[in-house]
């Protein structure tokens, strides 16, 4: 902005009586203090509007963490003697000769402390989802992780599946804190949904780095969906986004650059445009609407048929008595054929190849 429009937008400020002004952009330290005094106002860019949402939806400790250390990463950059009371300095110690440090110094070395200590505590946390993981993995239900843009719709398809009541609301940033509940498809395999951070474009680098725990879940589930406004003007930007987000992980090397293939683009919010029938279609995509229940069973099948295709058919014969892991193949694959004879029985099952390991280890 010239010297002009910072004068006209001062006066429309003025006239106003505006008491924050929000810039859709990242601001220096030094433009965000020369603006403020051109204003005479408060000045948040959009790096400190975003996290000031986070700040109010985090939950759980983990999120508190993760936003608090944005923050402080966001603060310190801040610290470039943009205010005049970080010149000043205070005294030494009585025997120590020389001046003391500056208010900045001190306040960068106090935020650069409080860092290290929330990233060690949140190693800590990461390496608990690790272990949960590992738990999981021994257990191997499917996972099925949620993504999509921020307020797409992903809590409230993720109650409307599971029946559980994850906070929802028409707003940006509803949920920070990855959740999972277990869920029963139609072939009555049994798999577990994870609600995931929504993204948005032009992420601040300083949450790119801090929400990476959360993306976590996406980078071990077997199917991906991706949840997508359909009503909204801006949807193919969106998707996008989120695509564009999913590729980073991939360069990262936190996702496996076949995501694509497992991945169910959901069309939500349908009924604003008439009910998933008014919905335009492509392959591999499914209209639903989370609010009226309109097109879930086909999303179910979907689901189910998207896990079915990375199952592989194999046969055992099993003594006559070992109906324990003869329950264990009905519970975890899907038996295609079984004959009972004198040898034992003989099934044909199609698995997923984790399970598949882990009967025949057992």
């Amino acid at each position: 902005m010239g010297e002009g429009q910072v004068a006209t937008i001062g006066l429309s400020i003025k006239s106003e009586n505006v008491a924050v002004a929000i810039v859709d952009a990242q601001l220096s330290p030094v433009q965000q203090r020369n603006l403020e005094r051109a204003w005479d106002c408060k000045v948040i860019d959009r790096t400190g509007l975003i996290l000031d949402i986070f700040g109010e939806r985090a939950q759980t400790k983990e999120g508190a963490m993760q936003v608090e250390l944005a923050h402080l990463e966001y603060q310190r950059s801040r610290l470039v003697r943009s205010w005049t009371h970080l010149e000043r300095q205070r005294g030494g110690f009585g025997f120590l000769g020389g001046p003391g440090e500056t208010q900045i110094e001190a306040d960068r070395r106090l935020i650069g402390d409080r860092i290290v200590r929330v990233k060690k505590e949140l190693e800590q946390v990461r390496r608990t989802r690790g272990l949960h993981r590992s738990a999981r993995s021994r257990v191997p239900y499917p996972v099925i992780a949620l993504v999509g843009y921020t307020n797409a719709g992903k809590s409230t398809l993720f109650n409307a599946l599971t029946g559980a009541d994850v906070h929802a609301q028409d707003q940006l940033f509803a949920t920070l804190d990855p959740t999972m509940r277990g869920l029963r498809l139609p072939s009555n395999r049994r798999v577990i949904l994870s609600d995931t951070v929504g993204f948005i474009s032009d992420l601040p680098t300083e949450l790119v780095a801090a929400f990476r725990a959360t993306l976590e879940e996406v980078s071990e589930a077997d199917v991906i969906l991706h949840v997508r406004d359909v009503a909204h003007p801006d949807s193919a930007a969106q998707r996008a986004d989120v695509v564009q987000v999913l590729d980073s992980l991939v360069k990262e090397g936190a996702l496996d650059d076949a995501w694509p293939s497992r991945t169910i683009e959901v069309l939500n919010k349908a009924d604003l445009l008439g009910g998933t029938g008014a919905v335009p279609l492509r392959e591999g995509c499914v209209p639903v609407s989370a609010i009226t229940g309109d097109g879930l069973p086909g999303l179910l099948q979907a689901m189910d048929s998207r896990i079915s295709a990375g199952m592989e058919a194999v046969e055992y014969l099993l003594p006559a008595a070992d109906g324990a892991r003869l329950a264990w193949l009905y519970e975890h694959g899907e038996v295609t054929a079984r004959l009972d004879g004198e040898d034992g029985v003989q099934v044909s099952v199609r698995m997923l190849p984790a399970d598949r390991a882990r009967f025949e280890r057992a």
